[in-house]
């Protein structure tokens, strides 16, 4: 049987805890929740907050970076190959899969709640060499709206990870009150689909001020 250390709990019950509390949630809540009856526990695994809530996204990320580079490889020759859907599916199904594959079901309402934390902002995602799945993502959801005015376009690719967070924390909220199936492929079509029509909606001509 395999046993967690103190800092895997720390970083599990972080998780679910910022997703049902918010970011400002005790730490001495969070130790306890891990079982840790010293108080000092995050500090001395973590040093700080912000350290833990970057642990918590580094926890999740190998899984998910390994899974999306998958679906880029799969996808690659394919018809569909760099499309803004084929793209945003490779973004959104492996988070669709935490809890569908693997019943992990807080990460979207803790990444909802730190959505503005250094640990998933652009310079994160698009800077780490541990992130290269999303990197390729944006670049390529880049080269596919080229409809749009350039800073329009970086605009909305900025909007997106609010969107995501937002859509797939209703659906774990959804899974959790027993309103939806974790393995739902229709959330999981109407996800990407409301993705996509954020990204590529036209742009509305506004008369000149008079």
């Amino acid at each position: 049987m395999q046993t967690t250390t103190a800092r895997e709990r720390l970083i599990r019950a972080a998780e679910r805890l910022i997703a049902e509390r918010g970011p400002t949630v005790p730490l001495r809540d969070i130790a306890a929740a891990a079982g840790q009856r010293n108080n000092s526990a995050i500090q001395y695994h973590f040093g700080s907050r912000d350290e833990l809530v970057a642990a918590v996204v580094e926890n999740r990320l190998a899984m998910l970076e390994v899974r999306r580079l998958e679906l880029l490889a799969e996808q690659a020759g394919s018809a569909a190959a760099g499309s803004v859907h084929a793209l945003l599916e490779a973004l959104v199904l492996p988070m669709f899969e935490l809890g569908a594959r693997h019943g992990i079901g807080h990460y979207a309402r803790f990444l909802e709640q730190i959505r503005t934390h250094p640990a998933v902002t652009d310079a994160a995602n698009l800077d780490s060499e541990r992130r290269t799945s999303v990197r390729l993502i944006m670049q390529g959801l880049e080269r596919g709206l080229p409809m749009l005015p350039a800073r329009l376009r970086h605009r909305r690719l900025r909007m997106l990870p609010t969107v995501l967070f937002a859509l797939l924390a209703d659906h774990e909220r959804a899974i959790e009150s027993g309103r939806a199936a974790a393995d739902d492929p229709a959330a999981r079509t109407e996800i990407i689909d409301i993705l996509a029509g954020t990204l590529t909606a036209p742009v509305t001509e506004r008369a000149p001020a008079r």
